[in-house]
Formats: structure tokens, sequence, C-alpha cells
């Protein structure tokens, strides 16, 4: 792959939460810096990029594909056919990037209400990771020589910390060859033994299901991670593949997991706290073989996807993953389908059923 530019700034990775025990665990701090989660046509470096390539997406959204036969939810992506290129976005206000919890466990976790319901659980891991990657930085930044092209000065607040590499992909097969510009995500650089510098990508894992009222990561994490990290492996084997494909695609060089629990409220009027309990980093690619990630079957299912959609009439589709099924669906929509200016009854209308 070959980098056409990159842009945004990064943090350097905190060494001292490596050291992290659960005899020292340290508080979960909440940032107010601000996320951006732009999609692919609202890029302007990818608009300025679509002389370059054949198929443009975010490592969002090409780790969704590209780890479907994982996935039990359902997920849709819009696809649009433009001349000889294509381009993946996600739906505005779908709930995309929220991650899932236990989605590949046996009981999958449930209920209308409380803390453990499907949408406060997705909501809890997302904050969770999201004030876990820029609490395990330093303050020093480093910036790449673009600027970070989703601020504007309509925002308040400080952005995230992250950095976006814009790569050129080639995607070989018995079709013709094409060339893919992915969107990815560096959160951080850290100094290897040798003084090299690294990139990382900066991930939480949560407990939140305390079998007997107890936190089972506080007793066990120190001396029983492994068997932790297999029963994760287990119940999240969709969110952990799409890290690593999306930390693959990126270049990265590491893949760091934080283990962040629940403290639990001491009074009635307070919320649920978290604490993180420890750390741990793996290679990308290695990681992959260890969580059974075979990077060529990935490819080869973006492959089939994409030859499918290059045999498409121009024009807007949806691709869309049943639930529970390992089932892929491609409708065509209107053009003008899931724009800011349709209702809400134009999108039920014309979306997938």
């Amino acid at each position: 792959a070959v980098v056409s530019t990159q842009s945004g700034h990064y943090g350097r990775d905190d060494k001292k939460y490596d050291r992290i025990t659960m005899k020292a665990e340290r508080s979960l701090a909440m940032t107010h810096r601000l996320f951006h989660h732009v999609s692919t046509t609202d890029d302007p470096i990818i608009r300025e990029l679509a002389k370059e390539g054949h198929v443009f997406a975010t490592d969002s959204i090409l780790s969704t594909i590209m780890t479907c036969p994982r996935s039990y939810y359902s997920w849709d992506i819009i696809i649009q056919r433009v001349g000889s290129r294509l381009f993946f976005d996600k739906r505005d206000e779908s709930g995309f990037d929220l991650l899932t919890v236990n989605e590949t466990a046996n009981d999958l976790p449930g209920g209308e209400s409380g803390n453990n319901s499907l949408t406060k659980l997705g909501l809890e891991a997302t904050y969770i990771n999201q004030n876990f990657s820029q609490q395990c930085l330093k303050r020093e930044t480093k910036q790449f020589k673009r600027p970070n092209p989703f601020i504007n000065e309509e925002d308040e607040g400080e952005p995230c910390s992250v950095a976006y590499r814009y790569r050129k992909i080639p995607l070989l097969g018995t079709g013709e060859p094409l060339t893919l510009i992915c969107r990815s995500e560096i959160d951080a650089v850290t100094t290897s033994a040798s003084g090299e510098e690294l990139y990382m990508n900066i991930k939480a894992l949560n407990e939140w299901d305390f079998k007997g009222g107890a936190s089972e990561w506080r007793q066990k994490l120190d001396t029983q991670r492994g068997d932790i990290l297999t029963t994760e492996m287990k119940n999240n084997k969709c969110k952990l593949a799409k890290w690593t494909v999306s930390s693959i695609l990126a270049g990265s060089d590491l893949l760091k997991f934080g283990y962040v629990t629940r403290s639990m409220p001491r009074g009635s009027g307070e919320s649920i706290g978290h604490s993180i309990l420890g750390t741990q980093q793996f290679i990308p690619k290695q990681f992959a073989a260890q969580i059974s990630l075979d990077m060529n079957n990935a490819w080869g299912i973006l492959r089939v996807i994409i030859d499918k959609c290059m045999q498409l009439s121009e024009g807007k589709y949806v691709l869309y993953k049943e639930p529970g099924k390992g089932i892929l669906r491609i409708y065509k929509v209107p053009l003008n389908t899931f724009e800011e200016d349709n209702d809400d009854s134009e999108e039920e209308e014309h979306g997938p059923k």
C-alpha cells in the first residue's frame, strides 16, 4: 500500500498506563474532546483523491464488510456507483459507529431498560473507548503536514487526538485490477526499545456483567489475563476482528487494548463510573492469527462485493446484512434516498425491508 496523504495530529503513548495493575487501578476520566465520524463522500480529501482510485471507503466501513461472517446484528452501507468508481458510505444517524457488546456470546445481552440494555451497553462501550483512547496519551502531540480536515470554526472544544492516513491499496483478483483509497486512523505513536517510532491504535474492552455482584476481572486479570482475553475473543469476535482489520488497513505497528470495568455507585444518586485495570498490546497481523482471522479471506470477501457492485448500473444502492444470518443483500434505491432534506417516511419507503 502507498500512503497518498496524511492529516491530523496524534499523541504519544503514555507508558505509565502499561504498569497499571488491579492493586493500582486508575479511574477512567471523561474527555471533552470532539470526535468526528465523517463518512466517505463528506471527506474533502477523499474528493481530492477521486481520480486516483476506483473504490473509496473508510476503515470502519471496510472492516465491517471484511468481517461480515462474524457479525450477528444487522447493518447497512450505502454504495454509490459513479461512472467507473464506487463510493461506500454510512447513513447519517444510523448508529453505525456504536460499538457492540457480546455480539457473539452464547447468551446475548438484552432487556428493554436498565444499564444492561443493548442501546445503553453500546453507548457505554463507545464512551469508554473514546475516553480511554485520549486518557492514555501524553500531552505532547505530533502533527502531520495537513491539518485535521473535519475541524471547523464553529466547533466548540478541542478535537480529539487522531490522525488520518489515506492509503492507496491495489485490489488483486480474477477481475480487472482496481485501486482502493482507504481513509484509516492512527491514535498514537510510541517508541520501541530500539528507538523506532511505531504507530498505534488504542481500544478498550469493558466488563459489564458482574456475576454474583462481583467483578471477575478485578479478581483474575493480573493472574489469568489469557483466560479473560480468550473469553472476550469468544464473546466479541466480530468487534475484535473489526479493530484488527482497521489497524492493518492503517498500517499500524501495534494494537493496544485496555481492560476497563465498572465502578459501582456508592449512593443511589451517583452514576456508574469506570476503572482501568490493565493494558495489553499486540502486533495486528499476529493478533489476527490469534483470533483466527484470515486476512486473505477478508480481502476476498471485499473483492467479491466490489466485483458485484461494479456490474451494477450507475446509481445508489444499499448493502444490507440480515440479522442473525450470514446473508448480504443489495437493494437499489432512488438517488435522493437518505439525503438530509428527505423525511423519515421516504427513508422507510425506499430502504431495505
